[in-house]
């Protein structure tokens, strides 16, 4: 018997809707939904321990899978299974992560499991807006310690109108493409990429995706009521001892405060807070750390937070000296690595990224093969972040959420610059090699650099700065902080990064730590951000100020050319043969893609020589040479024969057609080599297929003047074929009967 299911509508307001059903699958977990649009279906599972774990943080994964089945498709590789999880994936599960971990109690330790898999797909719909919808959905069925109810939304903006959740055909006439997590009251997290917007702009699209957020949570709410809410799970929470903050505090706040003031490094800071936690420690015995050291360390961390706060808060001042609005010093250097297509190095401050370019053809694309799409992309970035580069050793396993996170972000910011008919495939790589305070902002800076000293035709620079914010609740005071440093990102109230060119906004990534930030404060952070990034983009522009003009020398060099599709065939080869020994012969990378409106071969020719380049158009030309009836062009002869000449176009190499001896002179010719001969170059008039002989016909007599008193020799008669039947031939009328039998051979 099919179990009683719960079930909320959620309608979109254009005839769409978005159903959360609970009930039927999965009810062994502490919490289970399936979210349902079109034919989309997403199953969200949530599981969490009812031991605490020995760790002092919240061991939260999240994990997004899209099965190849719910879009009637294998997986790709040898075994034909899901394996580990796409880039496309893990950008879904950071954004979902993002929203769900800080409405977790702080002193929550569990460990916990969000599993959302995509069961069935609909062209119609992206999966991951409605990933945080089921995540959150699925909570509010639990009884884990959660906060509120929450959700995400995309929204884009196509002929000027936004719309949520926004199709895939949508999304690609839209002009904006971002991903908002909030709950009814406060936005929480936005992602996103654009088309060179204003800050006003970015804010209305936020606050029309909040609205639609709201109805969301709603209809959780209501879904949870009829099922029956659960009595929130009792957990054993964090040992506290308020006498023993207090004394912590007495003791640190006032050095830690005269040490974040004094403006010093992120080595020298972190040695002299060291040497204060120390001399906190060193008061207690050895028998009292045992008991309260984990008690110590979280209260001089809190006071620590509480010190560098006050000090912008009160004074303006910021741990490196700096005041709210200023940048850190910044140096730039392009053309760095002397045999890479392009690179650049952008320091700012205590972080650097040294950015590579490579130039390749249409087959080094990025396949994307996804349940959810398929596809390719021609320009992407790839972030690296080793441990040394924040002064740490530790083991390299892969490359982390982290590391395609911020990538994905750098290549979102700068993609929209990269012109529509630039040739190449074009790769970028940011090593990280410092780390205090937004890598990925300087991977932008750097990415754009690189780009320009490659010699890719950018439409405009782009920057990227990160902002921070620190607020008092109770006393309304507040401090957005330009350029943040590592440790302003974590004590601060709000981390997001802003990239753009001079005329607008492309990408952001934002997390906003305090409930209820205002509208007001989003909007001055914002400006004052574009302030910071146009500082940083005068930078860039003063160490290169404009794209090379061309690549470099010993960088390839891409031409791109179109053939009839009738003459793919002839350039491949049979077995390949003929683009083979092309490529070896002129040192060049040949590509033939087919255009899916037009059918025809795009030809994509690589090479670091001009000359190679010339030489593979030459075979094209030769190859797809087709000469015109009534045309004069000059030939050379290149083989001798009793009835005529073979001679070549000059213009088209390999092309070769016959010149009968009957039309080498008027007069009557009876050796070919009594008027050419091996190696002559002269014009002929081409007068396409003969009807009689069925072949071409090219004529050198027919451009010179006739010979004085010349006579047009009368055509020679011909019997018809029809009379040369058998019945003519006379052999047939005998009468078999008089033919003898043969004899016998022994």
């Amino acid at each position: 018997m099919i179990p009683q299911t719960y079930k909320e509508v959620i309608d979109l307001g254009d005839g769409r809707e978005i159903s959360i059903e609970t009930g039927k699958l999965a009810k062994q977990a502490h919490g289970s939904v399936v979210v349902q649009s079109g034919k989309c279906m997403l199953l969200c599972t949530v599981v969490s321990n009812y031991k605490q774990a020995d760790v002092d943080f919240l061991p939260l994964t999240v994990d997004y899978r899209e099965k190849f089945a719910a879009a009637g498709r294998y997986p790709g590789g040898f075994f034909k299974r899901e394996a580990r999880p796409s880039d496309g994936e893990v950008l879904t599960m950071r954004l979902v992560d993002r929203v769900l971990r800080p409405l977790f109690p702080k002193d929550y330790h569990s460990e916990t499991q969000v599993m959302i898999q995509l069961m069935s797909h609909d062209d119609d719909v992206m999966p991951d807006a409605m990933a945080g919808l089921a995540a959150s959905a699925a909570i509010q069925l639990s009884d884990f310690p959660f906060e509120c109810a929450i959700s995400e939304a995309r929204v884009g903006r196509v002929n000027g109108e936004f719309v949520i959740n926004p199709s895939r055909a949508q999304l690609a006439e839209s002009d904006i493409d971002m991903m908002i997590g909030a709950s009814a009251d406060s936005v929480m997290m936005v992602e996103g990429e654009m088309d060179e917007i204003s800050e006003e702009e970015m804010t209305e699209a936020i606050k029309f995706a909040h609205e639609a957020i709201k109805v969301q949570c709603a209809a959780q709410e209501r879904l949870a009521a009829a099922v029956g809410k659960k009595e929130v799970r009792e957990y054993e929470p964090e040992r506290e001892d308020e006498d023993l903050a207090k004394k912590i505090h007495d003791m640190a706040y006032d050095k830690v405060y005269a040490v974040a003031k004094g403006g010093s490094s992120k080595q020298e800071r972190g040695a002299a807070f060291g040497e204060i936690k120390e001399e906190i420690l060193a008061t207690f015995s050895e028998e009292e750390l045992e008991d309260i050291g984990d008690l110590v360390s979280k209260y001089y961390r809190k006071t620590e937070k509480e010190a560098v706060r006050d000090l912008t808060l009160n004074e303006g001042l910021r741990l490196d000296g700096r005041q709210t609005t200023d940048i850190r010093p910044i140096w730039c250097e392009i053309d760095y690595l002397p045999s890479v297509h392009g690179s650049s190095v952008f320091t700012r401050g205590e972080t650097q990224a040294l950015a590579t370019v490579t130039l390749g053809t249409s087959r080094e694309a990025n396949q994307i093969d996804m349940p959810s799409h398929e596809g390719e992309e021609t320009f992407y970035l790839h972030y690296n972040f080793p441990p040394f580069c924040t002064g740490e050793a530790r083991p390299i396993r892969g490359t982390s959420r982290r590391e395609v996170g911020h990538g994905n972000l750098a290549q979102r910011a700068l993609k929209g610059m990269v012109p529509d008919d630039c040739p190449y495939t074009v790769r970028i790589v940011s090593e990280v090699l410092e780390s205090n305070g937004s890598s990925s902002m300087a991977t932008v800076c750097a990415g754009t650099m690189a780009m320009m000293d490659a010699g890719v035709q950018m439409k405009k620079p782009v920057s990227g700065i990160a902002m921070g914010l620190i607020s008092d609740a109770d006393s309304g005071k507040y401090a957005v902080l330009s350029d943040i440093l590592g440790d302003e990102d974590h004590l601060g109230d709000m981390d997001f990064k802003v990239t753009g060119t001079a005329d607008g906004i492309t990408a952001c990534q934002m997390d906003i730590k305090v409930k209820g930030l205002s509208y007001e404060i989003l909007v001055n952070a914002l400006q004052q951000a574009r302030d910071g990034r146009l500082h940083i983009l005068e930078k860039l522009t003063d160490t290169i100020e404009a794209p090379r003009e061309d690549v470099k020398d010993y960088a390839p060099k891409m031409v791109t050319t179109r053939i009839a599709n009738d003459y793919i065939g002839a350039l491949i080869g049979p077995g390949g043969k003929v683009i083979q020994e092309l490529q070896k012969e002129t040192n060049t990378t040949i590509v033939i893609n087919e255009d899916p409106v037009t059918e025809e071969g795009i030809v994509e020719i690589l090479g670091t020589g001009q000359e190679g380049i010339d030489a593979v158009l030459a075979k094209i030309d030769s190859i797809t040479f087709k000469p015109e009836v009534g045309s004069v062009y000059e030939v050379k002869v290149i083989k001798m024969l009793d009835f005529g000449a073979v001679v070549e176009y000059l213009e088209a190499p390999g092309n070769e057609v016959l010149l009968h001896v009957s039309e080498l002179a008027w007069e009557r010719t009876e050796n070919v080599s009594d008027v050419v001969n091996m190696g002559d170059v002269f014009d002929v008039k081409y007068f396409g297929i003969d009807k009689r002989t069925r072949k071409e016909k090219v004529s050198r007599k027919a451009i010179l003047p006739k010979p004085e008193g010349y006579v047009e020799r009368a055509p020679r008669e011909r019997n018809d074929r029809n009379d040369r039947g058998r019945d003519n031939r006379g052999r047939d009328n005998r009468n078999r009967g008089d033919r003898k039998p043969r004899e016998n051979r022994d």
